[in-house]
């Protein structure tokens, strides 16, 4: 079963359990790291998430796929906070982050790079917005781009 398959069964089966608890559902991978299987749901709610959110979580999570088993391999279970790096990947995301800070990655370079950082301005046309730091706008198809996160300063 291809990855994104499991990742949206995986979705779809936790979403229950997330609107009880007042979660958001920020991201699911399914992936293979040397010779083991993990899945990694990633967690957030108003005020951050803690560890007892995500061992919460994690127990009823665990109950819902020992009783369907959508994943016929073993594989390690993981439940954590989105980080302050959290990814931007729902429309909803892009709603949310306007105007904050942002760090997008594309699969392949533009005149030679493939990182660029700027203020997020949103979703136009489905196209991923931002503002360069000296005020032009650069926009990306969503198609394009690898992965947006939100910069993290120090």
């Amino acid at each position: 079963m291809p990855y994104n398959k499991i990742e949206t069964i995986i979705e779809e089966l936790s979403l229950p359990i997330v609107r009880e608890m007042g979660f958001e559902l920020v991201d699911v991978e399914y992936k293979k790291e040397r010779n083991s299987w993990f899945l990694r749901l990633f967690i957030d709610k108003p005020g951050g998430i803690t560890i007892d959110d995500c061992q919460n979580f994690s127990e009823m999570l665990s109950e819902v796929l020992d009783h369907e088993d959508p994943i016929p391999q073993s594989y390690y279970l993981e439940v954590s906070s989105p980080g302050l790096d959290r990814p931007l990947k729902k429309e909803s995301d892009f709603v949310r982050y306007k105007g904050f800070k942002v760090d997008l990655k594309l699969f392949k370079p533009i005149n030679g790079k493939k990182s660029f950082t700027g203020e997020l301005v949103g979703l136009e046309d489905g196209d991923i917005v931002i503002k360069n730091q000296d005020g032009t706008m650069m926009r990306f198809k969503k198609n394009d781009v690898a992965i947006v996160r939100l910069a993290v300063e120090f």
